[in-house]
């Protein structure tokens, strides 16, 4: 699996979209949105390394946070958050996190949060969700169930036109 992410503008939302996906270097792909799981022993590579693995036309498997606005001067953001946990026997977690207003920062570490909320309620991890994120990230470390979280994270400003931008966790077959 690999993370990428695009920002796409156009007068016709749906051309801003696919630029945002051409961005993004899946724009050749049957992309199949699926939910939040990662698998177990999914080795996490490089975009670079991802895209090379890529053909025009097959199915592709993703989780995707993607939204749009023609409004302009609207901050608008996608971001796909992950949590690995430490046995790569188990499954993790990837979130969808999208909407208006957050900075790329605010949006990523939402998004963390989720997936990381999400593995822990499986693992058995008890924590405050109204805590600040660094504080759960300490209990998570403590617990030793939860061996990493990350996000790519999207934004953009509105000028004219629509804008679309997404983030995506693609699955390589």
């Amino acid at each position: 699996m690999f993370f990428t992410r695009g920002v796409g503008t156009h007068r016709a939302e749906l051309r801003s979209f696919e630029l945002a996906l051409r961005e993004a270097g899946v724009e050749k792909c049957n992309l199949v949105y699926v939910s939040s799981i990662l698998p177990p022993k999914c080795k996490i590579i490089s975009k670079r390394e991802g895209l090379k693995l890529l053909k025009p036309g097959q199915m592709t498997f993703c989780v995707m946070a993607r939204v749009a606005s023609n409004e302009p001067h609207r901050l608008i953001f996608s971001s796909i958050g992950c949590a690995v946990p430490s046995d790569k026997n188990s499954y993790g977690y990837l979130s969808e996190h999208h909407g208006f207003g957050q900075t790329e920062q605010a949006a990523g570490d939402y998004a963390e949060d989720l997936a990381a909320a999400m593995l822990a309620s499986t693992l058995g991890i008890e924590f405050d969700e109204d805590k600040a994120w660094d504080e759960k990230k300490e209990v998570f470390r403590m617990s030793n169930k939860i061996v990493k979280t990350k996000n790519v994270t999207q934004s953009a400003i509105v000028k004219k036109n629509y804008t679309t931008v997404v983030a995506a966790a693609v699955f390589i077959l």
